[in-house]
């Protein structure tokens, strides 16, 4: 047992209000990485038409790479940032989560998103809070009980973001079957 900054390095996002805009040309342009990027991450799709914030600057600002585990502050929720997120700003609602040894990055994401005493916790230090809203605190301070071996890590964590995909495709077969039926229905009821 020991605390979530014993087992990651925790680097947090750039403030956004501190970004000096600048609009020249020249200067690079960052993409900001938004919920719905954590969400398509975590899932394993690619939302259409995702209209992301840009900001052009010369600052050093903190960006993601292939493989980083991101943890969003505002909905409570880790994910795995995939390639076509690689270069996007994270801003300070997001901490990127580095492993240290022995941990797993898609095991960690599912104890962060799934493990019944550390959803407990959160739900605690939001209590009082009139802001529902995470901290970098309390996620230094969680809790984490016994780990299991690397390897078995390793299979829970796979098993986690296969089970996700699956649900999602599913998901998707079900509207599309419900949008088929309806179109049918609705053309069976204009023959009458």
């Amino acid at each position: 047992m020991g605390k979530l900054s014993e087992l990651v390095e925790l680097v947090s996002g750039s403030p956004q209000f501190r970004i000096t805009e600048v609009f020249d040309k020249e200067t690079p342009l960052f993409t900001y990485y938004s919920q719905i990027n954590l969400t398509d991450d975590l899932l394993g799709i690619s939302s259409k038409n995702v209209d992301n914030k840009q900001v052009r600057t010369n600052d050093k600002v903190n960006t993601l790479c292939d493989g980083d585990v991101v943890f969003s502050l505002i909905t409570g929720i880790a994910t795995i940032v995939r390639k076509e997120h690689v270069g996007y700003l994270y801003t300070q609602n997001y901490v990127k989560l580095l492993p240290k040894n022995n941990i797993d990055s898609k095991f960690l994401v599912y104890i962060l998103n799934e493990n019944k005493k550390i959803k407990k916790q959160f739900l605690l230090g939001l209590q009082g809070s009139q802001v529902l809203k995470y901290t970098l605190k309390q996620l230094k301070d969680l809790e984490i009980s016994k780990i299991p071996s690397i390897d078995k890590q390793k299979i829970i964590g796979q098993v986690y973001f296969n089970q996700l995909r699956l649900q999602t495709i599913k998901n998707r077969v079900a509207e599309l079957e419900t949008k088929i039926i309806l179109n049918g229905l609705e053309g069976a009821s204009e023959n009458d």
